[in-house]
């Protein structure tokens, strides 16, 4: 059976990747984290308490989703798994300054983040595993890009 087949036959499959943004065979997690944009679009219009409840929950949810989903799938962290990139996103979007560069700020240094791996981003992508190791490098990263991000939108906004 073909992978896409596969995710789009479990709800787990598609949440973990990303509504299918995964699937993309390269870059799976730049453009998971393009697709998180209109859910991010979507959050900033609420309240930050009610934001920063949805992310909660959603990172607490994505240690199992995405544990689930590399279990069933046989693939620890699976490159297609991309709910850990939605939420870091949404980590470095927290009280973001408003505009569409200030989405593309974040999205460009969340990426970096996430790609280059920084202390100790590196060692728990490395270490930690399951549910928990997949969201966790993620959850770093966001927070790494979110302080540049407040940094540069308080000198620059």
């Amino acid at each position: 059976m073909s992978l896409a087949k596969t995710v789009f036959q479990s709800p787990i499959h598609i949440m973990a990747f990303g509504f299918g943004s995964g699937l993309v065979p390269f870059a799976p997690g730049t453009f998971g984290t393009l697709a998180a944009i209109p859910l991010y679009w979507i959050l900033s219009l609420f309240p930050l308490w009610f934001y920063l409840l949805v992310v909660l929950v959603a990172a607490i949810v994505g240690i199992w989703l995405c544990g689930e989903s590399a279990k069933r799938l046989g693939v620890h962290d699976h490159s297609g798994i991309v709910w850990d990139e939605f939420v870091g996103f949404w980590i470095t979007m927290i009280a973001a300054p408003s505009g569409l560069i200030w989405i593309l700020v974040g999205f460009v240094l969340f990426r970096i983040f996430d790609i280059w791996k920084p202390w100790p981003i590196y060692i728990v992508d490395d270490k930690v595993h399951g549910g928990f190791g997949i969201m966790l490098d993620d959850l770093i990263a966001g927070v790494y890009a979110l302080v540049v991000m407040q940094i540069l939108g308080f000198f620059l906004s």
